[in-house]
């Protein structure tokens, strides 16, 4: 007889990453078209060729500075802040206007934010290590139940 094996403590709970939406996809495209007019005076093989370079530096941008958010048994990471979990309190997820004012008037200019504007919903998250100045966390998530789900289990 078989016994499941516990999970490993790096074995994440939840994972998201902050993918950019389809709309910000079209501003870059509208941006890098931008390119052809201002070139296509000196010719319009370097206004195309300048639309690809801007498309291209512009979708390594957006890649590159998508976060990841993790639970994992015995930590969390949010973009580039990592914290175990024994410092983490109350946990809150907000949508609407409530993640709306959670981003503006209700901010405590000390939280530590890792939000993107293409994502309304937010989850607050307590830091409770008496040696950490930041009162919480900020992040925007499109499944704020589920990352508050992992992080009360």
């Amino acid at each position: 007889m078989s016994q499941a094996s516990p999970q490993s403590p790096a074995a994440p709970i939840y994972s998201e990453k902050l993918w950019p939406n389809p709309w910000i996809w079209l501003i870059v495209a509208g941006l890098s078209g931008a390119g052809i007019l201002v070139m296509a005076p000196i010719s319009m093989m370097a206004g195309y060729l300048t639309a690809v370079v801007l498309f291209a530096i512009q979708a390594v941008l957006l890649i590159t500075s998508t976060p990841r958010i993790e639970v994992s048994a015995d930590s969390l990471q949010v973009g580039r802040a990592h914290i175990e979990r024994k410092f983490i309190g109350r946990v809150e997820s907000f949508t609407g206007e409530d993640a709306t004012a959670q981003r503006g008037t209700k901010l405590n200019g000390l939280a530590y934010l890792c939000i993107r504007g293409w994502i309304s919903p937010v989850v607050k998250i307590e830091i409770t290590d008496p040696s950490d100045p930041t009162p919480y966390w900020l992040a925007s998530s499109r499944r704020p139940e589920q990352l508050k789900a992992a992080l009360a289990s």
